[in-house]
């Protein structure tokens, strides 16, 4: 009975994948495989003939498969999962010792939606990238088999009963992904690539009180169902974990706070921009570089002063500096269950480094140090949560196909960064930025915005290169989502606009605030008097020095110069 019987794999389906309102973002679907057995075959050369036609194969290379001495041959890849078309071919031929067996193929509703985040599987159904390779245990399911008999010739024997034991599918997994607001994203990127046509971009939303990702986006993408077709750079890297980039004033906050936990700044402070510093034989250029005057902490944020940010970073020093780039997690990994995340940490200063002035004075306002999306935007949320680093996530839970779970990802918190007190007061400054600085382009009518602009030079001004970005939150007393874009090398004639992060930004928020029931800005009381609090200090150095070129009604961003074009 051993000799006679012959065992046909049957392949077990992945499980699904879904978001967190349990819409199907990967299923399967069924895509037959063709295979052969050899002693089977009354007709070599017409089945050689058929199968190298619907294959797509030579008829020498069907003709090897048909006559392989083996009790069972598996024509791969050519043969594994079948379209439509294929399968009817075979059927209508009707081959002596040619089979259709059950498999499946991954199939994708939504396109090449989150491609990057979700990954794709090969041939064997293995997961190779993203989610389908870190969660592959998971999701693979058990391989069944058709069990049947027959003597040496492939003559089946009667006498003896087949024998089935059905494949079955592997564990789903359910996002903390919203595919409304992935589609919102991504549907913004492609009018952006359209109109700006980018190197690169890349955008996350998240939750800044569980660390959950809502929707993560880059482009260039890719269609995972052909992801043969594109070039392994481009399906091999999710930018917003993989990518490293100077973060530019999108960092300058995370100065400020530093300088406000520490002591070191107590808010009152002012300081005498003159355009720029000289600072062991460069000059490093303010953004206004006919200088903004006297400014205060608030005034630094809010026309991104990087005159300004320089002088905070003497007071607060290397050490405090250092010890709390570490503490925001600046230079670690963020440890998100995705694949590729990106090592930075030979990419940041240590406080040895940070002791010469030119190192710190650029790092306070984002340059000469790289971080990722991730990493920043994660611990841009502790600066507006009241102080907790939440470990970013995609994933919510897994369950079986009856929807018992299995496994929940319940919010991580991997560090305490800075005090309610501080963060209640970073959240006004940003505030500010929004409403009367920088980042006024970002506003969305009837709601209250928080967030900071940022541009860094990549390469000398002469080659116009910059990368843009702009990451906001609402509302503002108790921020429920955060939006991070940033646009690498806009093709347009002024590349150092920050505005083009901040349309799209706006663009985002204005759809997906009212889906997500964010307060309104009637709904939350007292923030004007906060926002009156925090720009009256504006007001008043202003009137004191009677400084020209304080406005911030047109200002935009500039990339420093000197140390920073390395």
């Amino acid at each position: 009975e051993s000799l006679w019987s012959r065992n046909l794999p049957i392949e077990g389906q992945r499980g699904i994948i879904y978001d967190r309102n349990h819409d199907a973002i990967v299923e399967n679907e069924v895509a037959p495989s063709v295979i052969v057995i050899p002693k089977q075959v009354t007709d070599v050369d017409r089945t050689s003939e058929v199968l190298a036609e619907v294959l797509e194969v030579s008829v020498e290379e069907a003709k090897r498969h048909v006559t392989h001495g083996v009790s069972i041959e598996r024509i791969q890849p050519e043969g594994r999962k079948l379209s439509l078309e294929q399968v009817q071919a075979i059927q209508e031929a009707n081959l002596d010792g040619v089979y259709l067996v059950n498999d499946v193929k991954r199939s994708y509703p939504y396109g090449n939606l989150l491609a990057q985040t979700i990954g794709f599987t090969g041939i064997d159904n293995q997961g190779i990238t993203g989610l389908e390779y870190v969660y592959n245990d998971y999701l693979m399911g058990e391989n069944g088999v058709w069990k049947y008999f027959s003597d040496a010739k492939g003559n089946s024997l009667p006498q003896f009963s087949d024998d089935y034991a059905p494949a079955s599918r592997g564990l789903d997994i359910e996002l903390t992904i919203d595919l409304h607001l992935q589609e919102i994203l991504e549907r913004e990127f492609d009018n952006a690539v359209a109109k700006y046509d980018p190197d690169q971009m890349i955008g996350i939303i998240m939750d800044p009180n569980t660390g959950e990702i809502l929707a993560m986006a880059s482009r260039p993408t890719y269609d995972p169902e052909n992801y043969q077709d594109y070039d392994q750079e481009i399906f091999n890297r999710n930018l917003p974990i993989w990518s490293t980039y100077e973060p530019g004033s999108t960092f300058k906050p995370f100065t400020v706070a530093t300088g406000l936990e520490t002591g070191t700044l107590v808010g009152n402070e002012t300081y005498l921009c003159n355009g720029g510093e000289e600072i062991s034989g460069y000059t490093v250029h303010c953004v206004n570089r006919n200088g903004h005057g006297m400014e205060t902490i608030a005034d630094a944020l809010s026309d991104s002063c990087n005159d300004a940010l320089m002088q905070m970073s003497y007071v607060i020093g290397a050490h405090n500096f250092a010890s709390f780039q570490s503490l925001f997690n600046f230079g670690q990994k963020t440890g998100i269950d995705l694949p590729g995340e990106a090592n930075t940490s030979t990419l940041i200063y240590n406080e040895e480094q940070l002791g010469s002035t030119i190192n710190i004075a650029t790092n306070s306002f984002g340059q000469n140090f790289n971080t990722t999306m991730v990493q920043l935007g994660s611990s841009f949320c502790s600066l507006i949560n009241g102080g907790h680093l939440y470990q970013p996530h995609v994933v919510a839970k897994i369950q079986d196909s009856s929807g018992n779970v299995i496994e929940t990802k319940e919010p991580v918190v991997l560090k305490e960064t800075v005090s309610k007190e501080v963060s209640d007061q970073m959240k006004a400054y940003l505030l500010n930025v929004v409403a009367n600085g920088t980042a006024k382009t970002a506003k969305v009518d009837g709601y209250n915005i928080g967030g900071k602009t940022g541009t860094a030079q990549k390469t000398h001004p002469s080659n116009g290169t910059y990368l843009v970005s702009f990451i906001g939150y609402a509302p503002f007393y108790n921020p429920e989502v955060v939006v991070y874009v940033i646009v690498d090398e806009p093709n347009t004639p002024d590349q150092a606009h920050s505005s083009f992060a901040q349309i799209i930004c706006h663009n985002i928020m204005e759809q997906i605030l009212p889906y997500l029931n964010i307060k309104t800005a009637e709904e939350e009381e007292g923030v004007e008097q906060i926002l009156a609090e925090v720009s009256g200090a504006t007001a008043i150095v202003t009137e004191e020095t009677n400084s020209a070129n304080t406005s911030t009604e047109s200002m935009e961003e500039e990339p420093p110069e000197g140390a920073a074009e390395d």
